[in-house]
């Protein structure tokens, strides 16, 4: 990675002289790495003490071009790391630019520190115009409802303890970003009364809730009971004990996996114990057939438990529901991300990985439960080669085309487009995949895809973002960061140039009005002229090709393009994708 050079190289910490010194030494203190920011004059004061006070390092700039961006990749290092990453914004404007990346990143219920800034409190202080129209009452109203805690303190001391608070607060399972608002003067004026310095060792974070023992027994006892039980696996560690562990319960229960593409990889797709196809927001056929066969449920911080239910089993009878869960304290009336109510027999507020750890001990030397023709096994749900019209590559032609060019456990896909299917997601460890957004919003792609490049840079794994075009097209600025900073990535555009995901919607609807179904293409296409992805690419720093449009091309510019990463170069590969013909899964 290629760092900002100081031009006078900064030997020795002054003394504290600001309360912005005070911050920075907090955030020096602190498992801060990187700050991604776009420079701006409300933290001015933050700014010059992370350069001249700390060197620019420990926590060291990102410089990004977007605030959205800037939070994105905070995401992104994040669904790597586990940890949070810090993020500087510039008064109401920078936070105005960023709502959106922070409500994805609430939705995907990552950690993350952002610090914000608003012209001085005291009016008679502002600088005629600017610092009125940067300066707002409770400017954190903007995010309330999507971020996990916020705070504007008046006073160096309360500003270093807020801090403090917000970084042990958004690493408290659930996580979710924090908010700290600085007030310019309080940045900028010399520090007038002792300021203590918070020691991180004192402020541990909480651990997640552990069920009792009794609840833990009873379960096991369920486990043992059932013919046909069923692990749903959502969000869960990033880690790779904790991954282990629920290979360890799957074989040790005997029980039958379901995951979701929606969030990270959390448990190996060709283990005998996963069966179905991985879903993604829908079950697929085999995964509907799992679950209507079940006789016990057990959900692990599943992200819409009242969706595949109510695909399987319709307003009939289902089976006994076990709904392990630690969610409740970010829930709010403003978001329904909390879903639609789910009928179940035993709901259990604990973290997954704790409940897996206390199942274990239960379970203690038994022998490994075994069960007549459970788990199931399905034939591979991929259906025959469609023959289509127009572009010939297909999604699966993408999948299997990295497959064969890549070592296995090389790549850590940061992204995956909605037509990937879940027969082309063969996950083996924690960082195969990263999850989607949380949020649905585009232009986050580009953004995690570099924050995923940082926390990897230099792991030996190679992070590989598949886009759609619309979300690069809205993102693609973010990509300078990881060319600036020289961080090996490899972005493909799966290009089928069009809003297709809305296509199908308005396919749905004139199907529905008995209206001309070929109508749906109207306002969608991304064509005359097409954008020059790949030039975009280049204009940006990147190495790019494409775009590819014949499958004989797509082995050897995608071998090219990965040779260059390894090498550590930033490419981007556009590829023409057929928007039919993704096949099942």
């Amino acid at each position: 990675m290629k760092p900002e050079k100081l031009v006078v190289p900064v030997t020795d910490k002054p003394e504290l002289e600001f309360g912005s010194d005070a911050v920075a030494e907090l955030l020096s203190r602190l498992d801060l790495p990187y700050v991604a920011m776009v420079p701006g004059a409300s933290y001015r004061g933050l700014h010059d003490s992370l350069v001249n006070y700390l060197g620019n390092t420990g926590p060291q700039m990102i410089v990004c071009l977007h605030e959205e961006h800037a939070v994105a990749i905070a995401q992104g290092y994040a669904k790597v790391t586990g940890r949070p990453m810090l993020v500087a914004l510039h008064a109401n404007i920078g936070l105005l630019h960023a709502t959106m990346a922070i409500y994805n990143a609430y939705g995907d219920r990552v950690p993350m520190v952002i610090l914000g800034a608003a012209g001085p409190a005291d009016a008679a202080k502002r600088r005629p115009w600017i610092d009125w129209i940067h300066t707002s009452a409770d400017q954190a109203a903007l995010v309330r409802h999507y971020v996990k805690w916020d705070d504007q303190p008046a006073s160096v001391q309360a500003a270093v303890d807020s801090v403090m608070r917000g970084y042990v607060l958004t690493q408290a399972e659930p996580s979710a970003p924090v908010y700290v608002c600085l007030d310019t003067e309080l940045q900028e004026d010399p520090i007038e009364s002792p300021v203590t310095i918070p020691d991180p060792d004192r402020y541990p974070v909480p651990l997640p809730p552990a069920p009792d023992a009794g609840t833990v027994g009873d379960l096991a006892a369920a486990l043992r009971d059932a013919e046909r039980p069923v692990l749903m696996i959502g969000r869960a560690g990033r880690d790779e004990a904790s991954w282990h562990s629920r290979v360890q319960l799957a074989e040790r229960s005997g029980v039958a996996v379901l995951t979701d593409l929606r969030n990270p990889a959390v448990f190996p797709t060709d283990h005998p114990a996963h069966p179905a196809q991985v879903s993604a927001g829908r079950l697929s056929a085999t995964g509907l057939q799992l679950l209507r066969s079940a006789d016990l449920v057990l959900a692990l911080n599943w992200t819409d438990l009242a969706g595949p239910l109510k695909a399987a089993y319709g307003d009939g009878q289902r089976p006994r529901v076990v709904n392990v869960r630690n969610v409740n304290a970010l829930l709010n009336g403003w978001t329904k991300d909390h879903y639609a109510p789910v009928a179940t027999d035993l709901e259990i507020t604990a973290g997954p990985d704790e409940l897996i750890t206390a199942l274990l001990a239960e379970l203690g030397d038994e022998q490994p439960q075994q069960r007549e023709a459970w788990p199931p096994s399905y034939p591979d749900e991929v259906a025959a080669r469609p023959q289509v019209e127009g572009d010939q590559i297909l999604m699966r032609d993408l999948a299997e085309a990295l497959r064969d060019l890549a070592d296995d456990g090389e790549l850590s896909y940061t992204q995956l487009p909605l037509g990937w299917s879940g027969a082309d997601a063969r996950f083996a460890h924690p960082l195969d995949f990263l999850g989607r957004d949380g949020g649905g919003g585009l232009a986050s792609g580009p953004g995690i895809a570099v924050g995923a490049a940082l926390a990897l840079d230099g792991t030996g794994r190679l992070p590989v973002a598949v886009l759609g075009d619309g979300d690069y097209l809205m993102g693609s600025s973010a990509l300078w960061s990881a060319a600036h900073y020289r961080l090996p990535l490899l972005v493909i555009i799966a290009n089928n140039r069009s809003y297709h995901n809305d296509e199908k919607h308005q396919a749905t609807v004139a199907e529905r009005r008995g209206r001309p179904v070929e109508n749906r293409i109207v306002g969608q296409h991304l064509r005359d002229p097409d954008p020059d992805l790949a030039g975009i690419a280049r204009g940006h720093g990147l190495t790019a090709y494409g775009p590819v449009i014949e499958p004989d091309e797509l082995l050897l510019t995608l071998g090219k393009a990965l040779d260059e990463v390894r090498a550590g170069g930033t490419v981007l590969v556009d590829v023409r994708v057929n928007p039919h013909g993704y096949g099942k899964g």
